[in-house]
């Protein structure tokens, strides 16, 4: 009952849901003789893309799939974020974008000993992250603590799934063709890619990395390091160490774990010149939004539609307010909404709706 509680919080709208919902006890029981007998065996998906940032497939498990994903999970991760480092952020309780920026800004802080000395920042990026997960080293790794037979058993189903088999696939062919072929996880060998959007992708994607962490700090002795799922930040006064450990951790990844680094999106600079990381931009003394989601911001308060606008508006406020120097993109955001007619609070935290 807590794993569908867990599942119902976010998703009680959607129509699988209320599908469950409708004979919720037989379900609930039928779904837990399944498991219980071994018979068990994952459905029909659902394949959309998102636009925003950039096109993606976004994979959404059936609403009874979702509630084993939450039962494994809260069975299984208080063992491994035991084990995570301070540093490992995202899908962690209390571990979002804004730890991760305020980390990464303790970490500089650190480094150069309150910007009072200069100093360089590694950031590094994953190649096609999700699409080239390699799902037996997933599963080697999993095993390492899971010594449950029954729970390990559960894990390996929902790891080596292959949504592609049964899915529903939404939208036009226009908008499917917007994600290049090389993310397109209908496009990864069968061993190998997890669908972007369950619970589980983003719990095994950090069970992966967990093992990156481990070498960052205990190998590679980095006294600066912070991961955001598949970014990470290494700080450290000589250009020349983190010129090793980008080596280092070049050879390491696919040797180890079977994923590459983006060459493309690899940056090595001094912290002096600003640290962009999880939407944020860090320089000395402020941490800022970055401007190019501020403008985006403002672009979808003029094209939403007036019955979301609200939800938008307030959400981008909220995401604005994370900077530690908010104010003046704060009021972009506010002036874009009260020219669409909504009043915003004297401290630019929150917009009202409109009455009628």
């Amino acid at each position: 009952m807590a794993a569908y509680l867990d599942c119902r919080r976010d998703k009680r709208n959607s129509a699988s849901a209320q599908a469950f919902e409708a004979r919720l006890e037989r379900n609930l029981c039928d779904l837990r003789d399944e498991l219980a007998s071994g018979t068990y065996r994952p459905g029909r998906s659902i394949c959309f893309v998102i636009t925003r940032p950039k096109p993606r497939e976004v994979w959404a498990a059936d609403f009874r799939d979702r509630i084993v994903h939450h039962l494994l999970y809260n069975k299984i991760s208080p063992r491994f974020y035991a084990s995570f480092t301070a540093d490992s952020c995202a899908c962690i309780p209390g571990r979002g974008t804004l730890y991760a920026a305020r980390r990464l800004e303790h970490q500089v802080r650190s480094a150069t000993q309150n910007w009072s000395r200069p100093a360089h920042y590694l950031k590094c990026d994953l190649a096609n992250f999700f699409v080239s997960i390699r799902k037996p080293v997933l599963l080697h790794q999993l095993a390492a603590r899971v010594t449950e037979p029954w729970w390990m058993r559960l894990a390996e189903i929902i790891l080596m799934h292959d949504p592609r088999g049964d899915v529903e696939v939404r939208g036009s062919r226009e908008l499917l063709a917007l994600v290049p072929p090389h993310k397109s996880l209908f496009n990864a060998p069968d061993d190998q890619g997890l669908p972007i959007g369950n619970l589980s992708s983003q719990f095994f994607a950090n069970v992966l990395l967990n093992d990156l962490d481990q070498f960052a700090k205990h190998q590679l002795r980095a006294p600066h390091y912070v991961r955001y799922v598949d970014d990470f930040v290494l700080v450290h006064p000589s250009t020349a160490w983190l010129g090793q450990a980008l080596r280092d951790i070049a050879a390491f990844l696919p040797e180890r774990l079977g994923v590459t680094l983006n060459p493309s999106k690899t940056i090595l600079q001094p912290v002096s010149r600003g640290v962009d990381f999880v939407g944020h931009v860090l320089k000395p003394w402020c941490r800022t939004t970055r401007r190019r989601t501020v403008a985006a911001a403002v672009r979808r308060i003029q094209e939403a539609p007036a019955d979301q606008l609200l939800e938008v508006g307030n959400s981008y406020l909220g995401l604005i307010g994370q900077a530690s120097h908010p104010h003046a993109d704060r009021v972009r955001i506010a002036q874009a909404l009260m020219a669409r007619g909504h009043a915003v609070k004297g401290d630019l935290s929150k917009i009202y709706r409109r009455s009628l």
